[in-house]
């Protein structure tokens, strides 16, 4: 716990840039009180309610090549990428697997399934099914730029069911991303165990 309390952490991808109500079954923030805010700062505001003594700085900054520096990752010992753009998630991916300080953990898609029970985790080479993960791949590959090291990803074993959602758009359910979101957080905090 102690090392849990020293750590830093910096987190990419909140989904979007204020609270609607489309987010309040699945987003830990999002509720009636929330709607319209940005969904930064109602995620700070809920951690302080959690955890009074943990200190928080909510960023309403999109990551993006040109305003990586901003960031300043080389101040992390984990970086946890929930992006949905591929552009900007290639970019912080090289980035990160760049510095030798933090450790990188990534969502791939949690959009589009139902089953919690199948989402898993692998080291990014691994992963399987998954379009997203495909994108990445083919964009380093394009690029000609690589990953400067592993790093474990958390995704679906299940296939995206397009016709999950009636309305355009790529629609979730809170089982899945809780899942993903679960998964995250246990990754870092098993690494942390580590001798």
């Amino acid at each position: 716990m102690t090392r849990l309390k020293e750590i830093r952490v910096i987190i990419f991808g909140t989904g979007g840039v204020g609270v609607v109500d489309s987010n309040c079954n699945r987003q830990l923030m999002a509720t009636v009180k929330t709607l319209g805010r940005l969904k930064v700062e109602a995620l700070a505001e809920r951690f302080a309610e959690i955890s009074p003594e943990a200190e928080v700085t909510a960023l309403s900054l999109r990551y993006t090549a040109e305003t990586a520096e901003q960031f300043h990752l080389e101040d992390y010992d984990y970086v946890v990428d929930c992006i949905d753009s591929v552009r900007d998630k290639a970019d912080l991916v090289l980035r990160t697997t760049g510095n030798a300080r933090s450790k990188l953990f990534s969502s791939m898609g949690a959009a589009l399934r139902t089953d919690p029970t199948l989402v898993r985790t692998a080291e990014f080479r691994n992963v399987k099914g998954d379009a997203l993960a495909r994108a990445l791949r083919n964009r380093f590959k394009k690029e000609g730029r690589f990953p400067g090291r592993k790093f474990r990803c958390v995704y679906s074993e299940e296939q995206a069911l397009h016709n999950l959602f009636e309305a355009d758009g790529n629609g979730s359910l809170m089982t899945v991303t809780a899942a993903f979101g679960l998964t995250l957080a246990s990754l870092v905090i098993n690494d942390l165990r580590k001798p």
